[in-house]
């Protein structure tokens, strides 16, 4: 869907979380301008209203797949569940659990190659997949989480947030309190691509 990959999702009654791999800069921009589009054209027809229904952009961040993939995933996953709408995310109808948990046919859903990665039997996938859920996400990876989501910052260890500035000329992490250091002049930008889903 415009060069996005979905690879985690959860429609909550007031706000959407997403976990997708844009092929290019402006994939994800365009996906979601058309998922505006498309929502809000027909949440219209449908309730007879005009107008928009969003408060304002979309927040994204960049996330470091290596270190912070499956943290994502279960805090999108159990959205419903800390919301206290459900007591197990296989019980929530709109989310990604059922297709990464348990195989079932989502089109929506791209499997997420680390995901894949886990075995090349389904079975024994969906069953190391469920068994993440079985301890809550860390309240500290929350928090990191919620922070980076929220003030659209890098989710990663330091190198990839400064990885992340470089590339983009943002700043991509919460600034140290403080005056800042002096630079020694012996600090080296990496420019590289880095690899990242992007969260919302």
């Amino acid at each position: 869907m415009h060069g996005v990959a979905l690879h985690a999702y959860v429609l909550m009654s007031n706000h959407v979380h997403l976990l997708a791999s844009p092929n290019h800069a402006q994939a994800l921009p365009r996906m979601m301008q058309a998922l505006g589009r498309s929502y809000v054209g027909r949440f219209n027809r449908v309730y007879e209203r005009t107008g928009t229904l969003w408060e304002g952009r979309y927040k994204a961040t960049l996330v470091d797949t290596q270190s912070y993939l499956f943290s994502c995933l279960r805090y999108i996953e159990e959205n419903p569940v800390r919301a206290a709408i459900v007591a197990s995310p296989a019980d929530y109808r709109w989310s990604s659990h059922r297709a990464n948990a348990y195989g079932a046919r989502d089109p929506l859903v791209t499997l997420h190659p680390l995901v894949a990665a886990l075995s090349a039997n389904d079975e024994e996938r969906g069953s190391l997949y469920r068994d993440l859920f079985r301890q809550p996400v860390p309240d500290a990876s929350l928090q990191a989480i919620r922070d980076a989501t929220q003030f659209e910052w890098a989710l990663g260890n330091r190198a990839f947030r400064e990885k992340a500035e470089a590339l983009t000329g943002r700043r991509a992490a919460r600034r140290a309190k403080g005056r800042p250091r002096k630079k020694s002049g012996r600090e080296e930008i990496v420019s590289d691509p880095i690899s990242a889903e992007s969260l919302l």
